[in-house]
């Protein structure tokens, strides 16, 4: 055996033996969750009104292209947010699937009233119209003021009220944390206090709460700072109760995902075709693009739902819908990619042509 063993390394180290070659085993990505937002706040900041059938339509589309958590509409006054008008008609004209979720967005008792009196009257052998709602409140009293003539410590207690009452119906509850950088009215946010705010979130039932740069001026540094405080130290928020909303207003968005990866965060909201911006927020854009977060994360670690190509596919439709340019680099570049395509193609079946005529001269 020995004199075997020594035979075969002394035929490897001239070359005459060829060694096995190695087996590696392939690591397991690591999933994270992408919460598609188009239908709601990529919608509200839109000048057009946008009939509910075009919503409906929407939230189709994503859902047939993997997308599994679709934030559908929002049960607000039309009067303050004009465009999530027709929530009610939206939930019922779109296909629902069961396993999936279609949030709505309720700011107090009233929205939430609307929506469980909604449900009460839906036949209990169809899909639930939903079975989430998301709640929202800011990290400052200037932002809240603007977005629902409230202080922060108000909203809090008015969005406890909605929590446990929805909790008690069966809904899950999601919460939200606007301006977590920069404050349109009052500028630099303290982390800390985007901190107590997401607490009070979690301790009033919500099961995850999205910090929303809401702005758009975030980038990894101030974002590294702002989950260093909110999730390190004893009474650290855990990162997997967290997720990350980054408007792209710098072109920052892409970045502060990864640098929000690095600190342990697995879930975020994206919309469609870059849609959105925000009503109090002025001179933010729209969400980061999904397609742009789906290319991001291409033969990394981690791996998202959802198939590129169809998303962007998706994108392009409804920004030609709404009138508006496709706010995705990545979405740009493969609509690009696809006339491209086509016009080749084109060109092939002509030149075949022309070669048969020819033929037959």
């Amino acid at each position: 055996m020995l004199a075997r063993n020594a035979t075969r390394s002394l035929l490897y180290r001239r070359g005459l033996l060829c060694a096995r070659p190695r087996t590696y085993a392939t690591a397991a990505r690591e999933r994270v969750r992408l919460v598609e937002v188009g239908p709601r706040d990529g919608l509200q900041n839109e000048s057009a009104v946008i009939p509910p059938q075009v919503k409906a339509e929407l939230v189709n589309r994503l859902t047939k292209a993997g997308m599994d958590i679709i934030e559908s509409g929002s049960f607000v006054s039309p009067k303050w947010v004009p465009q999530m008008a027709g929530t009610a008609d939206v939930l019922k004209l779109m296909e629902r699937h069961k396993g999936m979720h279609y949030p709505v967005l309720v700011p107090n008792m009233k929205g939430l009233e609307l929506l469980l009196d909604l449900l009460s009257k839906q036949p209990k052998s169809e899909v639930p119209y939903t079975d989430e709602i998301a709640v929202f409140t800011a990290a400052t009293d200037a932002f809240s003021k603007a977005n629902t003539n409230c202080t922060i410590a108000e909203s809090l207690e008015r969005l406890s009220a909605v929590a446990k009452r929805a909790t008690a119906e069966g809904l899950r509850v999601r919460g939200y944390v606007s301006v977590v950088i920069d404050c349109p009215y009052s500028g630099k946010v303290d982390p800390v206090k985007v901190k107590d705010v997401s607490q009070a979130l979690l301790d009033m039932g919500c099961y995850e709460v999205s910090l929303g740069d809401t702005v758009g001026t975030g980038n990894p540094t101030t974002v590294r700072t702002l989950l260093h405080t909110v999730i390190g130290g004893s009474s650290g928020i855990p990162a997997s109760k967290l997720a990350g909303h980054f408007h792209d207003t710098y072109g920052m968005a892409v970045a502060n995902i990864f640098t929000a990866l690095e600190h342990g965060v697995r879930t975020f909201d994206s919309a469609v075709g870059g849609l959105g911006g925000c009503p109090y927020s002025p001179g933010a854009t729209g969400n980061v693009a999904t397609e742009d977060v789906l290319y991001a994360l291409r033969g990394s670690q981690y791996e998202a739902p959802a198939d590129l190509e169809a998303i962007a596919e998706v994108g392009t439709w409804i920004s030609k819908a709404l009138k508006r340019p496709n706010a995705s680099r990545v979405g740009r570049a493969l609509e690009a990619r696809r006339a491209r395509e086509k016009l080749e193609k084109e060109r092939e079946n002509d030149g075949g042509a022309a070669e048969a005529i020819s033929a037959k001269l």
